[in-house]
């Protein structure tokens, strides 16, 4: 049982996640930044996700694979805890998805949420 609480106090980084994020700070030239995923107030559902290529500051949280970062702030890891970032690229669709088990409800475009 305690294994399941820790888990939830991290944010899990797909393979192909941390090859995009380590992709996009290379093109970038600071490759001492990351991923910073912030959740911002807006859309149909209250809550909508922003990601950033960004440098940690105080108090940020940094998850990392293979050398690829994720940053969140204080105030977004309360609703990211337990997320899962995956990054997937098809015909129809391509980018950075988060499956968020804290969320309760999702607007129809998928793009906002609320907890």
């Amino acid at each position: 049982m305690a294994a399941s609480g820790k888990a939830k106090l991290k944010i899990d980084i797909s393979e192909n996640a941390a090859k995009k994020i380590g992709d996009l700070t290379v093109q970038d030239g600071r490759q001492a930044c990351g991923l910073r995923v912030k959740v911002v107030g807006g859309g149909c559902s209250g809550l909508s996700y922003k990601m950033d290529l960004d440098i940690p500051r105080d108090g940020d949280r940094v998850f990392e694979r293979e050398s690829a970062k994720v940053i969140v702030d204080r105030k977004s890891f309360i609703y990211l805890r337990g997320t899962e970032l995956d990054f997937s690229e098809t015909l129809m669709d391509s980018g950075f998805k988060l499956t968020n088990p804290n969320i309760k409800r999702a607007c129809g475009c998928g793009s906002s949420f609320s907890v």
